[in-house]
């Protein structure tokens, strides 16, 4: 297989896992063509390399930068933006971990501890009282396992993964 092909092949399969995690496809592509570039790239060789509009490429990009994966750079003489993903997968595991966490789960324990809190009694109320307790411990007990994961560091984690 040829390079570009090769390329094209990673940066439409990063794109596709993106979409399936939840993750917007072009952001997930732009990532991809990040990880993979030789040096950082500006905007305008994001939009050649794969022909994305301007407004989509910077939107993505600073969505890139909020979730932690991406970095803007200077470079002395141009007033251009550059961008440059970390290349240590590692890295970029915990970082999407502990983004997903904060994104995802935090809010979820946070209402479904709330909803604990509902008055009243009889059959349904007790059977939601019930769901949503288990579902609370359940995301807490997440919680604590992803929490552990960012705060790890790769050896610990593999060495634990071999026990199981």
């Amino acid at each position: 297989m040829e390079y570009q092909e090769a390329k094209h092949k990673f940066i439409q399969a990063w794109g596709t896992l993106g979409s399936n995690w939840g993750i917007n496809k072009a952001m997930a592509q732009i990532h991809a063509l990040l990880l993979i570039s030789t040096k950082p790239l500006s905007a305008d060789e994001i939009m050649e390399e794969l022909q994305m509009s301007r407004g989509n490429v910077n939107m993505n990009v600073r969505a890139l930068i909020d979730w932690g994966i991406v970095e803007k750079e200077n470079q002395v003489g141009d007033r251009k933006d550059y961008f440059v993903a970390d290349k240590d997968v590692w890295a970029l595991a915990r970082q999407v971990s502990k983004e997903r966490r904060r994104r995802e789960i935090e809010p979820i324990i946070k209402v479904l501890s709330q909803v604990q809190e509902v008055s009243g009694s009889g059959r349904e109320i007790d059977e939601f009282k019930g769901v949503t307790k288990d579902l609370k411990d359940f995301s807490v007990k997440v919680d604590s396992v992803i929490d552990k994961f960012v705060k790890s560091d790769q050896n610990w984690f593999f060495q634990l993964l071999m026990k199981l």
